[in-house]
């Protein structure tokens, strides 16, 4: 049998996004997490076609068209999107520091995805996940489901990923957005056991019971060679547990950074890609902290395409 093309289902929510410039003014764009992921893997595989299709739910109102054109001009597919009347999609500004770093203020509590997988058209569209070779989501795609999404959807991957879908995860906590931490964490092991990539910073092992370092990760997940993990420690090191096996790729030294949102979800397009694609672990490392460090010279969560570097043009 002839494996699958790569297909990938990318699971979240995009939002609304303000961005607050210095001079008080304000503009308008969409992001989060997972959409950023979908958007830079379908830019930097696209001349792979249309193979990256993003899962969610949005309203039926103006905003929720305008997003749904964004991503369409991000060669990023909306067959499974679900339109849910009278609805609308969350919503968050972005203010920075000095340092560019971010801080987040969110309006979602009643967005249309929250009842993306118990609401009309959801058991065909969790059923539709199984045409897909890997299916990618982070923690905050399961934060900011219902309880009732939440576990229709974990138990529809359970199921594929026993068919040999890949599930790839991004840990990315917010703790805000969970009822408790006990919660997260039942919910980080479930994920973790079906997955066949997980991504998480270094500070995000606490959700896990685990001391924050790489070590630790090591000793936690060396003894499972089913499952890749990669540690992000921001401009130190990064740690790849695979096979059973420890590694280390430094990171690229950026001498200026403007603004560091959509930089881990940029690292995460272009490192599964590059494993995708057939790149020892360490090499597609060393090309998504190239793209992640471009990310980060520019406002917003979705860069310039001509800013984006073409990190595989050498093997699409």
């Amino acid at each position: 049998m002839q494996p699958k093309p790569f297909t990938i289902a990318m699971i979240g929510e995009c939002m609304i996004e303000l961005q607050e410039k210095a001079d008080g003014t304000i503009s308008m764009t969409f992001g989060g997490d997972t959409f950023n992921t979908a958007a830079y893997m379908a830019r930097l595989g696209e001349k792979m076609g249309r193979f990256v299709q993003y899962v969610s739910a949005v309203g039926d109102d103006p905003y929720s068209d305008a997003m749904v054109a964004f991503w369409e001009a991000q060669n990023v597919g909306h067959d499974l999107v679900l339109r849910r009347p009278g609805k609308r999609p969350g919503l968050y500004i972005i203010r920075l520091d000095p340092s560019g770093e971010r801080h987040f203020y969110y309006w979602r509590s009643d967005a249309a995805v929250r009842e993306c997988f118990e609401c009309e058209g959801s058991d065909a569209l969790l059923e539709s996940l199984s045409q897909f070779s890997a299916i990618y989501l982070s923690g905050i795609s399961l934060a900011v489901l219902r309880p009732k999404s939440r576990e229709r959807l974990l138990a529809r991957l359970e199921a594929i990923a026993k068919t040999g879908t890949r599930v790839f995860f991004d840990c990315n906590y917010r703790p805000l957005l969970w009822e408790n931490p006990a919660t997260a964490r039942a919910l980080y092991e479930r994920m973790i056991g079906i997955s066949t990539c997980v991504l998480m910073t270094v500070e995000e092992l606490a959700v896990l019971g685990l001391e924050p370092d790489a070590d630790a990760a090591a000793a936690r997940f060396a003894a499972d060679p089913k499952v890749e993990v990669v540690v992000k420690d921001g401009a130190k090191p990064c740690t790849v547990i695979s096979g059973g096996k420890r590694f280390t790729v430094p990171a690229v030294k950026v001498e200026r950074v403007v603004d560091t949102t959509a930089a881990g979800d940029s690292f995460s397009a272009a490192y599964l890609l590059g494993r995708t694609l057939g790149l020892a672990a360490d090499e597609a490392v060393r090309r998504a902290h190239r793209v992640a460090g471009a990310v980060v010279l520019y406002r917003g969560a979705i860069i310039p395409r001509e800013a984006t570097p073409d990190a595989f043009a050498d093997i699409v």
